[in-house]
């Protein structure tokens, strides 16, 4: 399929920024959205240094920009830039999804939302109270789903990471409900959980595996990878081969799209197998 956009002079323009920005998958989500609905639409990728980031955000209503996504390593800078920001930025510090709405930048950060969207696409009965969540990492992408899992019910988060400054932090920034955990006690805090998220690059393509002992993880709970890139880790894997629930890292990216989608071009888009299978076919 031959995705294009932008048909005519009045294209609503939107894209992403991030440096570098060449590797991203946004730009094929958004343009087969795009062609899906007929909108007169165009989503671009821009180079965004972070040392002009800030200067080149504030240009974006004169330039008749839309809105635009933000990834790493201007997250932060984007947050700086906003003239208003939803509840997630400003708790997380940190602009994904920035939209122009009569010359005016609001910032918004949709990552909670991508990972929570889909956990229940993948698993429409999940709770979030049902039990504690062991989440491995202690980056960006934790910091969100802790966010996010914190917001939906979660009792208790337990974080292991490899550095555990990073993962104190964390549990001083959210408070009690998070309990850091050594990284080699890691497997010990899987007996009662009923989510385990590795959040790290460990088992990403060029990456070291991810070494995760599962004997202890009740069969019911579901694992989730937020890497995506081979879709199927080793940790999903072996979770699969003990029959536990397991969920690839795809589906976060596809829903944090959403809606930044809806604001710029009016329609909300749809997550469905034919745009997972569209962005498959370019990993």
């Amino acid at each position: 399929m031959t995705l294009s956009g932008g048909f005519t002079g009045a294209a609503i323009v939107a894209g992403i920024a991030g440096w570098p920005v060449k590797h991203s998958r946004s730009p094929r989500i958004h343009n087969y959205w795009l062609q899906q609905y007929g909108i007169d639409g165009v989503y671009v990728p821009f180079a965004l240094a972070p040392e002009t980031a800030i200067e080149a955000i504030r240009l974006l209503p004169a330039l008749g920009i839309r809105g635009m996504n933000v990834t790493v390593p201007n997250k932060e800078k984007a947050y700086k830039a906003m003239d208003e920001v939803d509840r997630w930025a400003e708790r997380l510090k940190a602009v994904n999804t920035i939209v122009v709405r009569d010359g005016v930048l609001h910032g918004a950060n949709t990552d909670a939302f991508g990972f929570l969207e889909s956990l229940r696409e993948a698993q429409p009965d999940w709770q979030a109270d049902a039990g504690p969540v062991v989440i491995l990492g202690a980056g960006g992408a934790s910091r969100a789903i802790v966010a996010g899992l914190l917001d939906a019910g979660a009792p208790e988060i337990r974080i292991a990471n490899r550095t555990p400054e990073r993962s104190d932090a964390i549990r001083d920034e959210f408070g009690s409900l998070v309990r850091p955990v050594p990284w080699e006690r890691r497997a010990d805090a899987l007996g009662d959980a009923t989510l385990l998220v590795n959040t790290t690059s460990l088992g990403m393509e060029g990456q070291p595996a991810l070494e995760m002992d599962l004997a202890k993880l009740p069969a019911t709970s579901m694992v989730y990878d937020i890497v995506y890139v081979p879709l199927e880790t080793p940790l999903l894997a072996a979770a699969r081969a003990r029959g536990n629930p397991a969920v690839d890292g795809l589906g976060m990216l596809l829903h944090q799209a959403r809606p930044g989608f809806r604001e710029w071009f009016g329609t909300d888009p749809v997550v469905d197998q034919a745009l997972r299978d569209h962005v498959l076919a370019a990993l």
